[in-house]
């Protein structure tokens, strides 16, 4: 049945509908939005582009056959992304042509790999004798089915890749040994393992010449595994380093240690809009520091305030304001962003790329909680790259870190003087 079915599309009003009708969904908005999730991690995909997104009207959808479910825990490697883009090049088919951002990945990948770039080109040319001698029909329906599954893990610039999400942690737990999973091997061909395929697995014995270029090519993995081990660690240890005073079980805080002496002072004190000269010190260690603690933020705004370009991180904050919203208020919330910082006119108007704008501008038709993931990216950036760099260097946080007050609680002052009576 499941092989039969990959042949049928349905619309995506009729997968609302039916979710609706099976699932007791009574908002059709919130059926449309699970829908968009199982879209997102590649259940079922539109047949006439790369967005993984369900959209409630005639657009036209196919299921995926399950061996190409994130179930089953795929960790595909650049090596087999680069054998799929060249095994596309190899097939003169206008539907197989590729996208801009594929013929660039393809472009950087060959070079990446220019060493062994001969034996990729070996195994996408087997793989493409293998399919021309698959019926037409099926072979249509497997090209959309490969396609889809790399549109999750290397997704279109743009959108959400969800190979991250728990589901793959809980699969792994449940079934340790599909966690080193390849999706193109050295002997088998993909589509033979599909449901959809119903002859038996052709299986072709390695020559001595393919073995040794595979035996070559996991001695340079482990080569360069090796090295990225070695980088992970002095990083960690620089993190370690930088980060041990922030440590209240390796430095004794001031007040004492709240999971030792269950007095929450030095929480409260983290928490309060009084920032002391060590939480004013961890702003300068990256952006992220400052964004996420809320006195950063405020010192940052005025700062910003001061070169007129506050509207940037009000943007920034806005987004992430709305990625919390329920989605009844999506729509709308979407609307205000885009009127106060991206409309002709906007009163806060903000600086982005033609790529960027172009973007956003087809996402507010759909509006969505990711709606100006591009943008704020690029926002995001730019303070980081420029706007950020200004204000570590500036008097106003250079006072601040140079003040030598600390706020000392007035209940650790109270203890220290009934000491001394």
């Amino acid at each position: 049945m499941q092989s039969v079915s990959a042949f049928f599309c349905l619309s995506g009003s009729d997968i609302v509908q039916w979710m609706q009708k099976n699932l007791n969904i009574e908002d059709q908005v919130e059926a449309l939005h699970l829908g968009t999730l199982m879209a997102a991690h590649g259940y079922f995909f539109p047949i006439s582009d790369h967005v993984l997104m369900l959209k409630d009207d005639g657009t036209f959808y196919r299921f995926q056959t399950p061996y190409f479910w994130p179930s089953n825990c795929w960790e595909p490697e650049n090596t087999d992304y680069a054998v799929y883009l060249c095994k596309r090049t190899m097939q003169n088919k206008a539907r197989l042509e590729l996208a801009d951002y594929e013929a660039e990945s393809l472009a950087r990948l060959q070079r990446a790999f220019a060493r062994k770039w001969e034996f990729i080109f070996m195994q996408a040319e087997a793989q493409a004798k293998v399919d021309k001698k698959r019926d037409k029909i099926e072979r249509k329906i497997l090209d959309s089915q490969e396609r889809a599954f790399w549109d999750v893990h290397r997704p279109v610039p743009g959108c959400v890749n969800t190979t991250e999400a728990d589901i793959k942690k809980s699969s792994r737990m449940k079934q340790p040994h599909k966690t080193r999973k390849s999706v193109y091997g050295l002997q088998n061909d993909i589509r033979s393992h599909s449901p959809t395929h119903t002859a038996a697995p052709e299986v072709k014995e390695p020559t001595e010449d393919e073995l040794r270029n595979q035996i070559q090519l996991w001695q340079t993995q482990l080569d360069r595994h090796r090295l990225k081990m070695s980088k992970v660690a002095e990083s960690l240890l620089s993190f370690s380093e930088q980060y041990i005073e922030y440590d209240p079980f390796f430095t004794t805080p001031e007040p004492s240690n709240p999971w030792i002496s269950d007095d929450v002072t030095s929480w409260e004190l983290e928490a309060s809009k009084e920032a002391g000269q060590q939480r004013v010190k961890r702003w300068g260690f990256c952006f992220d520091e400052v964004l996420k603690d809320p006195v950063g933020r405020e010192q940052f705004l005025r700062f910003l305030e001061s070169e007129f370009s506050s509207e940037n991180l009000r943007f920034w904050l806005a987004v992430q304001e709305l990625k919390k919203r329920p989605i009844r208020e999506v729509p709308s919330r979407v609307q205000e962003i885009w009127d106060e910082f991206l409309a002709s006119g906007a009163p806060s108007a903000i600086n982005v790329d033609s790529r960027s704008y172009d973007k956003t501008t087809q996402n507010i038709k759909d509006p969505g909680r990711y709606a100006f993931q591009d943008a704020q990216e690029h926002i995001y950036k730019l303070m980081k790259s420029d706007s950020y760099s200004r204000f570590i260097r500036s008097s106003a946080y250079q006072e601040m870190l140079q003040a030598k007050k600390k706020v000392k609680p007035l209940k650790l002052f109270y203890c220290h003087f009934v000491n001394m009576k």
